[in-house]
Protein backbone atom coordinates (compact mmCIF):
# COMPACT_ATOMS: atom_id res chain seq x y z
CA UNK A 1 0.00 0.00 0.00
CA UNK A 2 3.16 2.48 1.17
CA UNK A 3 4.34 1.73 -2.85
CA UNK A 4 0.82 2.21 -4.30
CA UNK A 5 0.20 5.65 -2.26
CA UNK A 6 4.02 6.76 -3.69
CA UNK A 7 3.29 6.02 -7.32
CA UNK A 8 0.00 7.25 -7.76
CA UNK A 9 1.46 10.79 -7.25
CA UNK A 10 4.42 10.28 -9.49
CA UNK A 11 2.36 9.03 -12.14
CA UNK A 12 0.06 12.02 -11.77
CA UNK A 13 2.90 14.57 -11.85
CA UNK A 14 4.36 12.78 -14.93
CA UNK A 15 1.14 13.18 -17.15
CA UNK A 16 -0.04 16.46 -16.12
CA UNK A 17 3.72 18.32 -15.60
CA UNK A 18 4.17 18.47 -19.06
CA UNK A 19 0.43 20.02 -19.49
CA UNK A 20 1.08 22.52 -16.29
CA UNK A 21 4.52 23.53 -18.07
CA UNK A 22 3.48 24.11 -21.13
CA UNK A 23 2.44 27.47 -21.04
CA UNK A 24 5.82 28.54 -19.01
CA UNK A 25 9.03 28.82 -21.42
CA UNK A 26 12.90 28.56 -19.57
CA UNK A 27 14.99 31.44 -19.52
CA UNK A 28 17.85 30.60 -21.97
CA UNK A 29 20.38 30.77 -19.32
CA UNK A 30 19.25 28.06 -17.16
CA UNK A 31 18.97 25.66 -20.32
CA UNK A 32 22.58 26.60 -21.09
CA UNK A 33 23.72 25.67 -17.44
CA UNK A 34 21.99 22.62 -17.03
CA UNK A 35 22.79 21.58 -20.08
CA UNK A 36 26.82 22.01 -19.22
CA UNK A 37 26.10 20.82 -15.48
CA UNK A 38 28.70 18.40 -14.29
CA UNK A 39 26.42 14.81 -12.67
CA UNK A 40 28.21 11.78 -11.32
CA UNK A 41 25.90 8.66 -10.88
CA UNK A 42 24.83 7.05 -7.19
CA UNK A 43 25.04 3.60 -8.00
CA UNK A 44 24.64 0.93 -5.17
CA UNK A 45 26.21 -2.66 -6.42
CA UNK A 46 25.00 -2.93 -9.76
CA UNK A 47 21.76 -0.80 -9.69
CA UNK A 48 22.09 2.88 -10.65
CA UNK A 49 19.84 4.88 -8.40
CA UNK A 50 19.66 8.40 -9.99
CA UNK A 51 22.71 11.15 -11.34
CA UNK A 52 23.03 14.17 -8.76
CA UNK A 53 24.91 17.58 -9.58
CA UNK A 54 27.42 19.38 -7.68
CA UNK A 55 29.13 22.99 -7.01
CA UNK A 56 32.61 24.17 -6.74
CA UNK A 57 33.08 23.48 -3.66
CA UNK A 58 31.22 20.12 -3.32
CA UNK A 59 31.99 18.16 -7.01
CA UNK A 60 29.09 16.17 -8.23
CA UNK A 61 31.61 12.80 -7.59
CA UNK A 62 32.21 13.97 -3.99
CA UNK A 63 28.30 14.54 -3.46
CA UNK A 64 27.51 11.13 -4.77
CA UNK A 65 29.96 8.97 -2.76
CA UNK A 66 28.33 10.61 0.34
CA UNK A 67 24.56 9.48 -0.62
CA UNK A 68 26.40 5.89 -1.79
CA UNK A 69 28.06 5.57 1.17
CA UNK A 70 25.02 7.18 3.67
CA UNK A 71 22.64 4.15 1.80
CA UNK A 72 25.07 1.74 2.57
CA UNK A 73 24.87 2.27 6.17
CA UNK A 74 21.43 2.56 6.58
CA UNK A 75 21.24 -0.79 4.35
CA UNK A 76 23.65 -2.59 6.62
CA UNK A 77 21.80 -1.45 9.77
CA UNK A 78 18.63 -4.22 10.04
CA UNK A 79 16.85 -1.77 12.94
CA UNK A 80 15.98 0.48 10.07
CA UNK A 81 13.09 -0.55 7.95
CA UNK A 82 12.08 1.24 4.49
CA UNK A 83 8.73 2.31 5.86
CA UNK A 84 10.66 4.82 7.87
CA UNK A 85 12.10 6.76 4.95
CA UNK A 86 10.20 9.50 4.48
CA UNK A 87 10.67 13.04 2.38
CA UNK A 88 10.96 16.32 4.71
CA UNK A 89 10.24 19.23 2.80
CA UNK A 90 12.29 22.34 3.69
CA UNK A 91 11.75 26.15 2.17
CA UNK A 92 14.39 25.60 0.14
CA UNK A 93 15.08 22.03 -0.41
CA UNK A 94 13.11 18.65 0.22
CA UNK A 95 15.25 16.05 2.42
CA UNK A 96 15.21 12.18 2.30
CA UNK A 97 15.92 10.47 5.57
CA UNK A 98 15.08 7.65 7.38
CA UNK A 99 14.85 6.68 11.18
CA UNK A 100 16.51 10.39 11.41
CA UNK A 101 19.63 9.80 8.94
CA UNK A 102 20.11 12.44 6.27
CA UNK A 103 20.38 10.50 3.30
CA UNK A 104 20.61 13.68 0.55
CA UNK A 105 18.81 16.79 -0.39
CA UNK A 106 16.84 17.81 -3.29
CA UNK A 107 17.13 21.07 -4.70
CA UNK A 108 14.96 23.13 -7.52
CA UNK A 109 18.35 22.82 -9.30
CA UNK A 110 18.01 19.17 -9.42
CA UNK A 111 14.61 18.64 -10.81
CA UNK A 112 15.62 21.44 -13.30
CA UNK A 113 18.04 18.63 -14.71
CA UNK A 114 15.37 15.96 -15.23
CA UNK A 115 12.90 18.37 -16.38
CA UNK A 116 12.58 22.16 -16.64
CA UNK A 117 10.48 23.64 -13.12
CA UNK A 118 9.75 20.26 -12.45
CA UNK A 119 8.79 20.56 -8.75
CA UNK A 120 11.05 19.06 -6.40
CA UNK A 121 8.74 17.24 -4.56
CA UNK A 122 7.76 15.02 -6.96
CA UNK A 123 11.72 14.34 -7.89
CA UNK A 124 12.26 13.67 -4.29
CA UNK A 125 9.05 11.00 -4.33
CA UNK A 126 11.16 9.18 -6.95
CA UNK A 127 14.49 9.38 -5.19
CA UNK A 128 12.73 7.53 -2.42
CA UNK A 129 11.70 4.65 -4.09
CA UNK A 130 14.58 3.86 -6.04
CA UNK A 131 16.47 4.67 -2.64
CA UNK A 132 13.52 1.87 -1.15
CA UNK A 133 14.26 -0.79 -4.05
CA UNK A 134 18.01 -0.25 -3.20
CA UNK A 135 17.92 -0.84 0.12
CA UNK A 136 15.42 -4.10 -0.53
CA UNK A 137 17.35 -5.25 -3.03
CA UNK A 138 21.26 -4.71 -0.90
CA UNK A 139 19.45 -6.79 2.61
CA UNK A 140 18.15 -9.62 -0.29
CA UNK A 141 21.36 -9.94 -1.65
CA UNK A 142 23.82 -10.19 1.41
CA UNK A 143 20.96 -12.82 3.16
CA UNK A 144 22.98 -15.26 4.95
CA UNK A 145 21.08 -18.42 2.75
CA UNK A 146 21.65 -16.15 -0.26
CA UNK A 147 25.22 -15.67 -0.06
CA UNK A 148 25.31 -19.51 1.04
CA UNK A 149 23.45 -20.46 -2.00
CA UNK A 150 25.59 -18.92 -4.42
CA UNK A 151 29.20 -19.57 -2.86
CA UNK A 152 27.84 -23.38 -3.69
CA UNK A 153 27.12 -22.26 -7.19
CA UNK A 154 30.20 -20.50 -7.84
CA UNK A 155 32.35 -24.02 -6.17
CA UNK A 156 30.02 -26.65 -8.69
CA UNK A 157 31.01 -24.14 -11.34
CA UNK A 158 34.76 -23.92 -10.64
CA UNK A 159 34.67 -27.83 -10.33
CA UNK A 160 32.84 -28.04 -13.92
CA UNK A 161 35.18 -25.36 -15.40
CA UNK A 162 38.37 -27.24 -14.59
CA UNK A 163 36.60 -30.88 -15.49
CA UNK A 164 35.51 -29.04 -18.81
CA UNK A 165 38.44 -27.27 -19.60
CA UNK A 166 40.96 -30.65 -18.91
CA UNK A 167 38.33 -32.54 -20.69
CA UNK A 168 38.36 -30.28 -23.60
CA UNK A 169 42.22 -30.23 -24.21
CA UNK A 170 42.40 -33.73 -23.58
CA UNK A 171 40.02 -34.16 -26.85
CA UNK A 172 41.59 -31.53 -28.82
CA UNK A 173 44.56 -32.95 -29.19
CA UNK A 174 43.37 -36.50 -30.04
CA UNK A 175 40.95 -34.23 -32.56
CA UNK A 176 44.67 -32.64 -33.76
CA UNK A 177 46.38 -35.94 -33.82
CA UNK A 178 43.63 -37.06 -36.26
CA UNK A 179 43.64 -34.43 -38.15
CA UNK A 180 47.46 -34.52 -38.60
CA UNK A 181 46.76 -38.21 -39.27
CA UNK A 182 44.36 -37.48 -42.03
CA UNK A 183 46.20 -34.73 -43.48
CA UNK A 184 49.15 -35.87 -43.70
CA UNK A 185 49.26 -38.25 -46.53
CA UNK A 186 47.16 -35.18 -48.78
CA UNK A 187 50.22 -32.59 -47.65
CA UNK A 188 52.79 -35.02 -49.25
CA UNK A 189 50.66 -35.42 -52.74
CA UNK A 190 50.06 -31.51 -52.85
CA UNK A 191 54.06 -30.78 -52.48
CA UNK A 192 54.57 -33.21 -55.19
CA UNK A 193 52.17 -31.46 -57.57
CA UNK A 194 53.65 -28.40 -56.55
CA UNK A 195 56.90 -29.49 -57.53
CA UNK A 196 58.31 -28.13 -54.56
CA UNK A 197 56.81 -25.03 -54.72
CA UNK A 198 55.40 -25.60 -51.08
CA UNK A 199 57.33 -27.46 -48.58
CA UNK A 200 55.55 -29.85 -46.20
CA UNK A 201 57.05 -28.85 -42.84
CA UNK A 202 55.47 -25.03 -43.50
CA UNK A 203 51.87 -26.51 -44.49
CA UNK A 204 51.58 -28.74 -41.36
CA UNK A 205 53.02 -25.98 -39.12
CA UNK A 206 50.49 -23.60 -40.95
CA UNK A 207 47.71 -26.33 -40.42
CA UNK A 208 49.13 -26.85 -36.60
CA UNK A 209 49.06 -22.74 -36.01
CA UNK A 210 45.67 -22.96 -37.17
CA UNK A 211 44.38 -25.52 -34.58
CA UNK A 212 45.92 -23.65 -32.39
CA UNK A 213 44.24 -20.27 -32.76
CA UNK A 214 40.91 -22.50 -32.68
CA UNK A 215 41.87 -23.60 -29.22
CA UNK A 216 42.82 -20.23 -27.84
CA UNK A 217 39.59 -18.72 -28.72
CA UNK A 218 37.24 -21.44 -26.96
CA UNK A 219 39.36 -21.34 -24.32
CA UNK A 220 38.94 -17.69 -23.96
CA UNK A 221 35.17 -18.01 -24.55
CA UNK A 222 34.89 -20.40 -21.95
CA UNK A 223 36.67 -18.74 -19.26
CA UNK A 224 34.69 -15.42 -20.05
CA UNK A 225 30.99 -17.77 -19.57
CA UNK A 226 32.77 -18.81 -16.00
CA UNK A 227 33.86 -15.77 -14.84
CA UNK A 228 30.50 -14.19 -15.87
CA UNK A 229 28.49 -16.88 -14.14
CA UNK A 230 30.78 -16.80 -10.96
CA UNK A 231 30.44 -13.10 -10.86
CA UNK A 232 27.00 -12.75 -11.17
CA UNK A 233 26.15 -14.88 -8.05
CA UNK A 234 27.56 -11.68 -5.79
CA UNK A 235 26.52 -8.69 -5.25
CA UNK A 236 30.12 -6.99 -5.04
CA UNK A 237 31.19 -8.45 -8.41
CA UNK A 238 27.41 -8.51 -10.18
CA UNK A 239 28.76 -4.69 -11.66
CA UNK A 240 31.90 -6.37 -13.11
CA UNK A 241 29.95 -9.61 -14.56
CA UNK A 242 27.52 -6.57 -16.44
CA UNK A 243 30.92 -4.70 -17.35
CA UNK A 244 33.05 -7.96 -18.19
CA UNK A 245 31.51 -7.96 -21.87
CA UNK A 246 32.10 -4.54 -22.74
CA UNK A 247 35.58 -4.34 -21.34
CA UNK A 248 36.42 -6.83 -24.18
CA UNK A 249 34.62 -5.82 -26.87
CA UNK A 250 34.38 -2.28 -26.91
CA UNK A 251 38.73 -2.05 -27.13
CA UNK A 252 37.59 -4.79 -30.56
CA UNK A 253 34.76 -2.41 -31.44
CA UNK A 254 37.22 0.86 -31.36
CA UNK A 255 40.00 -1.58 -33.62
CA UNK A 256 37.46 -1.64 -35.75
CA UNK A 257 35.88 1.87 -35.88
CA UNK A 258 39.40 3.06 -36.38
CA UNK A 259 40.20 0.82 -38.57
CA UNK A 260 36.98 1.35 -41.04
CA UNK A 261 37.75 5.11 -40.76
CA UNK A 262 41.50 4.17 -41.40
CA UNK A 263 40.48 2.59 -44.18
CA UNK A 264 41.50 5.07 -47.23
CA UNK A 265 44.83 6.30 -45.88
CA UNK A 266 45.55 2.33 -45.19
CA UNK A 267 44.82 1.52 -48.63
CA UNK A 268 47.10 4.53 -50.05
CA UNK A 269 49.76 2.84 -47.44
CA UNK A 270 49.15 -0.54 -49.07
CA UNK A 271 49.64 0.69 -52.99
CA UNK A 272 52.19 2.91 -51.85
CA UNK A 273 54.30 0.15 -50.10
CA UNK A 274 53.45 -2.04 -52.86
CA UNK A 275 54.83 0.25 -55.44
CA UNK A 276 57.91 0.56 -53.70
CA UNK A 277 58.22 -2.75 -53.44
CA UNK A 278 58.19 -3.69 -57.19
CA UNK A 279 59.99 -0.58 -58.09
CA UNK A 280 62.85 -2.27 -55.72
CA UNK A 281 62.41 -5.68 -57.47
CA UNK A 282 63.27 -4.11 -60.81
CA UNK A 283 66.29 -2.02 -59.50
CA UNK A 284 68.06 -5.21 -57.76
CA UNK A 285 67.46 -7.38 -60.91
CA UNK A 286 69.27 -4.76 -62.74
CA UNK A 287 71.97 -4.26 -59.85
CA UNK A 288 72.48 -7.94 -59.97
CA UNK A 289 72.87 -8.37 -63.84
CA UNK A 290 75.92 -5.88 -63.44
CA UNK A 291 77.42 -7.52 -60.45
CA UNK A 292 77.13 -10.76 -62.29
CA UNK A 293 78.38 -9.45 -65.40
CA UNK A 294 75.73 -9.59 -67.89
CA UNK A 295 75.02 -6.17 -67.76
CA UNK A 296 77.70 -3.49 -68.59
CA UNK A 297 77.83 0.30 -67.90
CA UNK A 298 80.58 2.25 -69.11
CA UNK A 299 82.91 3.05 -65.99
CA UNK A 300 80.76 1.85 -63.26
CA UNK A 301 82.75 -1.44 -61.51
CA UNK A 302 80.61 -4.57 -60.97
CA UNK A 303 81.51 -4.63 -57.58
CA UNK A 304 79.92 -1.58 -56.88
CA UNK A 305 76.80 -2.73 -58.16
CA UNK A 306 75.49 -4.13 -54.41
CA UNK A 307 76.55 -1.22 -52.56
CA UNK A 308 74.88 0.66 -55.01
CA UNK A 309 71.92 -0.98 -54.69
CA UNK A 310 72.00 -0.56 -51.22
CA UNK A 311 71.98 3.11 -51.03
CA UNK A 312 69.33 3.15 -53.61
CA UNK A 313 66.74 1.10 -51.43
CA UNK A 314 67.79 3.39 -48.42
CA UNK A 315 66.48 6.32 -50.32
CA UNK A 316 63.75 4.47 -51.88
CA UNK A 317 62.45 3.62 -48.10
CA UNK A 318 63.01 7.11 -46.89
CA UNK A 319 60.80 8.68 -50.00
CA UNK A 320 58.29 5.86 -49.60
CA UNK A 321 58.62 6.70 -45.43
CA UNK A 322 57.77 10.55 -46.27
CA UNK A 323 55.46 9.63 -48.84
CA UNK A 324 52.99 7.78 -46.40
CA UNK A 325 53.90 9.42 -43.32
CA UNK A 326 50.36 11.90 -42.71
CA UNK A 327 48.72 8.83 -43.55
CA UNK A 328 49.80 7.03 -41.09
CA UNK A 329 47.70 6.48 -37.45
CA UNK A 330 48.25 8.04 -34.95
CA UNK A 331 51.28 10.52 -36.65
CA UNK A 332 49.62 13.76 -35.11
CA UNK A 333 49.52 12.68 -31.91
CA UNK A 334 51.83 14.25 -29.33
CA UNK A 335 52.90 11.24 -28.00
CA UNK A 336 54.12 10.03 -31.42
CA UNK A 337 56.07 13.22 -31.77
CA UNK A 338 57.49 13.20 -28.60
CA UNK A 339 58.85 9.48 -29.23
CA UNK A 340 59.87 11.06 -32.99
CA UNK A 341 62.28 13.76 -31.50
CA UNK A 342 63.56 11.14 -28.45
CA UNK A 343 64.76 9.00 -31.47
CA UNK A 344 66.25 11.73 -33.29
CA UNK A 345 68.18 12.61 -30.49
CA UNK A 346 69.57 8.73 -29.75
CA UNK A 347 70.29 9.11 -33.65
CA UNK A 348 72.33 12.24 -33.78
CA UNK A 349 73.62 12.03 -30.25
CA UNK A 350 74.15 7.70 -29.83
CA UNK A 351 74.91 7.00 -33.87
CA UNK A 352 77.39 9.63 -34.76
CA UNK A 353 80.48 7.35 -34.56
CA UNK A 354 78.39 4.31 -36.79
CA UNK A 355 77.36 6.71 -39.34
CA UNK A 356 80.83 7.36 -39.91
CA UNK A 357 81.60 3.97 -39.83
CA UNK A 358 79.08 3.47 -42.83
CA UNK A 359 80.07 6.59 -44.78
CA UNK A 360 83.56 5.34 -44.81
CA UNK A 361 82.43 2.09 -45.58
CA UNK A 362 81.06 3.04 -48.78
CA UNK A 363 83.25 6.10 -49.36
CA UNK A 364 86.40 2.59 -49.53
CA UNK A 365 83.78 1.02 -51.32
CA UNK A 366 83.85 3.61 -54.84
CA UNK A 367 87.52 4.60 -54.08
CA UNK A 368 87.77 0.81 -55.15
CA UNK A 369 91.38 0.97 -52.25
CA UNK A 370 90.55 -3.32 -51.81
CA UNK A 371 87.55 -5.60 -52.23
CA UNK A 372 87.53 -9.32 -50.87
CA UNK A 373 90.28 -11.94 -50.99
CA UNK A 374 92.92 -9.14 -51.39
CA UNK A 375 96.53 -9.05 -49.30
CA UNK A 376 96.69 -5.80 -47.53
CA UNK A 377 98.85 -3.56 -45.22
CA UNK A 378 96.38 -1.06 -43.13
CA UNK A 379 98.11 1.05 -40.60
CA UNK A 380 100.06 -1.56 -38.91
CA UNK A 381 98.05 -4.11 -39.58
CA UNK A 382 98.90 -7.18 -42.40
CA UNK A 383 96.24 -9.37 -43.33
CA UNK A 384 93.71 -10.74 -45.99
CA UNK A 385 90.74 -9.08 -46.47
CA UNK A 386 87.87 -11.78 -45.65
CA UNK A 387 84.55 -9.44 -45.42
CA UNK A 388 83.67 -5.85 -46.12
CA UNK A 389 80.66 -4.61 -44.21
CA UNK A 390 79.08 -0.86 -43.80
CA UNK A 391 81.02 -0.69 -40.35
CA UNK A 392 84.15 -2.70 -40.42
CA UNK A 393 86.00 -4.93 -42.38
CA UNK A 394 87.60 -7.91 -41.16
CA UNK A 395 90.72 -9.37 -42.20
CA UNK A 396 92.78 -12.37 -41.42
CA UNK A 397 96.59 -12.35 -39.89
CA UNK A 398 99.07 -14.47 -41.91
CA UNK A 399 98.72 -16.14 -38.21
CA UNK A 400 95.21 -16.85 -38.77
CA UNK A 401 94.14 -14.11 -36.19
CA UNK A 402 91.00 -12.25 -36.89
CA UNK A 403 91.46 -8.49 -37.33
CA UNK A 404 88.45 -6.30 -36.88
CA UNK A 405 89.11 -2.72 -38.07
CA UNK A 406 86.65 0.07 -38.01
CA UNK A 407 85.81 1.93 -41.35
CA UNK A 408 86.16 5.19 -40.50
CA UNK A 409 90.46 4.43 -38.53
CA UNK A 410 90.44 2.81 -42.52
CA UNK A 411 89.37 6.21 -44.19
CA UNK A 412 92.30 8.04 -41.98
CA UNK A 413 94.92 5.29 -42.56
CA UNK A 414 97.81 4.49 -45.10
CA UNK A 415 96.99 1.47 -46.98
CA UNK A 416 98.88 -0.53 -49.09
CA UNK A 417 97.62 -3.15 -51.41
CA UNK A 418 99.63 -6.14 -52.08
CA UNK A 419 97.38 -7.84 -54.72
CA UNK A 420 95.64 -4.98 -57.01
CA UNK A 421 97.93 -4.37 -59.51
CA UNK A 422 99.67 -8.03 -58.94
CA UNK A 423 96.72 -9.35 -60.48
CA UNK A 424 98.32 -8.05 -64.12
CA UNK A 425 101.80 -7.16 -63.17
CA UNK A 426 102.72 -8.83 -60.49
CA UNK A 427 103.88 -7.91 -56.98
CA UNK A 428 107.63 -7.14 -56.21
CA UNK A 429 108.95 -8.72 -53.90
CA UNK A 430 112.71 -7.08 -52.47
CA UNK A 431 115.44 -8.16 -49.70
CA UNK A 432 118.48 -6.46 -48.88
CA UNK A 433 122.28 -8.17 -48.72
CA UNK A 434 125.22 -5.80 -47.80
CA UNK A 435 128.68 -6.87 -49.41
CA UNK A 436 132.34 -5.76 -48.53
CA UNK A 437 133.83 -4.04 -51.27
CA UNK A 438 136.25 -7.02 -51.75
CA UNK A 439 133.29 -9.07 -53.54
CA UNK A 440 133.36 -8.07 -57.51
CA UNK A 441 129.38 -6.65 -57.69
CA UNK A 442 129.24 -9.15 -60.73
CA UNK A 443 128.91 -12.45 -58.69
CA UNK A 444 126.70 -10.60 -56.43
CA UNK A 445 124.16 -10.08 -58.59
CA UNK A 446 124.62 -13.50 -60.32
CA UNK A 447 124.42 -15.45 -56.91
CA UNK A 448 121.13 -13.71 -56.13
CA UNK A 449 119.54 -14.12 -59.40
CA UNK A 450 120.35 -17.56 -59.13
CA UNK A 451 118.68 -17.72 -55.51
CA UNK A 452 115.86 -16.09 -57.42
CA UNK A 453 115.36 -18.63 -60.63
CA UNK A 454 115.23 -21.58 -58.01
CA UNK A 455 112.66 -19.99 -55.59
CA UNK A 456 109.12 -21.27 -55.90
CA UNK A 457 106.33 -18.67 -56.72
CA UNK A 458 109.05 -16.41 -58.17
CA UNK A 459 107.80 -15.35 -61.65
CA UNK A 460 110.62 -16.24 -65.23
CA UNK A 461 108.78 -13.40 -66.90
CA UNK A 462 109.48 -10.31 -66.44
CA UNK A 463 113.03 -11.25 -64.53
CA UNK A 464 114.45 -10.56 -61.30
CA UNK A 465 116.83 -7.70 -61.35
CA UNK A 466 119.67 -6.31 -58.52
CA UNK A 467 119.91 -2.79 -57.61
CA UNK A 468 123.01 -1.40 -55.72
CA UNK A 469 121.29 0.95 -53.51
CA UNK A 470 124.54 2.16 -52.09
CA UNK A 471 127.74 2.58 -51.51
CA UNK A 472 128.65 2.79 -48.07
CA UNK A 473 131.61 3.33 -46.32
CA UNK A 474 132.29 0.02 -45.45
CA UNK A 475 129.86 -1.83 -47.97
CA UNK A 476 127.62 -2.38 -51.10
CA UNK A 477 123.95 -2.38 -50.24
CA UNK A 478 122.60 -4.69 -53.09
CA UNK A 479 119.16 -4.90 -53.48
CA UNK A 480 117.13 -8.31 -54.95
CA UNK A 481 114.03 -7.71 -57.03
CA UNK A 482 111.60 -10.58 -57.92
CA UNK A 483 108.00 -10.82 -59.34
CA UNK A 484 105.67 -13.13 -58.24
CA UNK A 485 101.95 -14.09 -58.92
CA UNK A 486 100.73 -14.70 -55.25
CA UNK A 487 100.57 -11.86 -52.60
CA UNK A 488 98.88 -14.34 -50.10
CA UNK A 489 101.74 -16.48 -50.13
CA UNK A 490 104.70 -13.62 -49.94
CA UNK A 491 106.21 -14.84 -46.94
CA UNK A 492 106.52 -18.47 -47.68
CA UNK A 493 108.55 -16.90 -51.08
CA UNK A 494 110.47 -14.82 -48.88
CA UNK A 495 111.47 -17.28 -46.95
CA UNK A 496 112.40 -19.39 -49.53
CA UNK A 497 114.24 -17.08 -51.43
CA UNK A 498 116.43 -16.30 -48.71
CA UNK A 499 117.39 -19.90 -47.90
CA UNK A 500 118.95 -20.19 -51.50
CA UNK A 501 120.56 -16.48 -50.85
CA UNK A 502 122.81 -18.47 -48.57
CA UNK A 503 122.64 -21.32 -50.18
CA UNK A 504 124.24 -19.70 -53.25
CA UNK A 505 126.81 -17.65 -51.17
CA UNK A 506 128.01 -20.45 -48.88
CA UNK A 507 128.06 -22.43 -52.63
CA UNK A 508 130.78 -20.13 -53.63
CA UNK A 509 132.16 -18.62 -50.71
CA UNK A 510 130.83 -14.89 -49.94
CA UNK A 511 130.19 -14.34 -46.40
CA UNK A 512 127.16 -12.22 -46.01
CA UNK A 513 128.79 -9.84 -43.66
CA UNK A 514 128.80 -6.17 -43.14
CA UNK A 515 132.47 -5.46 -42.32
CA UNK A 516 133.15 -1.77 -40.63
CA UNK A 517 136.28 0.35 -40.86
CA UNK A 518 138.93 -0.45 -37.59
CA UNK A 519 142.33 1.18 -39.40
CA UNK A 520 143.99 0.53 -43.02
CA UNK A 521 144.34 -2.96 -44.20
CA UNK A 522 147.39 -4.59 -45.48
CA UNK A 523 146.19 -4.96 -48.77
CA UNK A 524 144.13 -2.80 -50.66
CA UNK A 525 140.37 -4.16 -50.69
CA UNK A 526 140.38 -3.80 -54.54
CA UNK A 527 138.50 -6.31 -57.27
CA UNK A 528 141.25 -7.06 -59.62
CA UNK A 529 139.70 -7.44 -63.54
CA UNK A 530 140.40 -10.90 -63.64
CA UNK A 531 137.97 -11.90 -61.00
CA UNK A 532 135.68 -9.37 -62.07
CA UNK A 533 133.56 -12.15 -63.69
CA UNK A 534 134.05 -15.08 -60.70
CA UNK A 535 131.51 -17.72 -60.46
CA UNK A 536 128.83 -17.90 -61.46
CA UNK A 537 128.52 -14.35 -62.93
CA UNK A 538 129.00 -14.87 -67.03
CA UNK A 539 132.09 -13.31 -68.41
CA UNK A 540 130.98 -10.81 -72.01
CA UNK A 541 131.16 -12.47 -75.37
CA UNK A 542 133.80 -10.41 -76.15
CA UNK A 543 136.40 -9.16 -73.70
CA UNK A 544 137.67 -6.08 -75.54
CA UNK A 545 134.21 -4.78 -76.57
CA UNK A 546 133.29 -4.82 -73.01
CA UNK A 547 130.00 -7.18 -73.73
CA UNK A 548 126.96 -7.50 -72.06
CA UNK A 549 127.14 -8.43 -68.25
CA UNK A 550 125.10 -10.72 -65.71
Amino acid sequence: MARTRVLIPCLLALICGPLFLSGQQPPPAAETAAAETETAPVMIDDMLLFSVRGIAAFPAEDRARAIVRRIRGIASDPKITTDSLKTVVKPDCTEIAAGGILITRVFDVDAALELDNMPRGLLAEVYLQRIREAVEKFRLDRAPDRLLRSGLFAAGATVGFVVLLLLFLWLFRKLVSLIESKTKTRILKLVAKSRDLLKAGKLGKALTDLLRAARLILVLLLVYLFLDFVLSLFPWTRLLSRNLGDYVLRPLGNMGLAIVEYAPNLIFIALVVGVARFALKLIRSLFSGIENKTIEIRGFDHDWAMPTYKIVRVLAVALCAVVIYPYVPGTSSMAFKGLSVFAGLLISLGASSAISNVIAGYTMTYRRAFRVGDRVKIGEHLGDVTDMRLLVTHLKSPKNEEIVVPNSLILNSQIVNFSSVARDKGLILHTNVTIGYDVPWRQVNAMLLMAAEKTPGVRREPKPFVFQKALGDFYIDYELNAFTDSPLTMQQTYSDLHKNILDAFNEYGVQITSPHYEGDPDDRKIVPKERWHAAPANPPADPKDGGKES
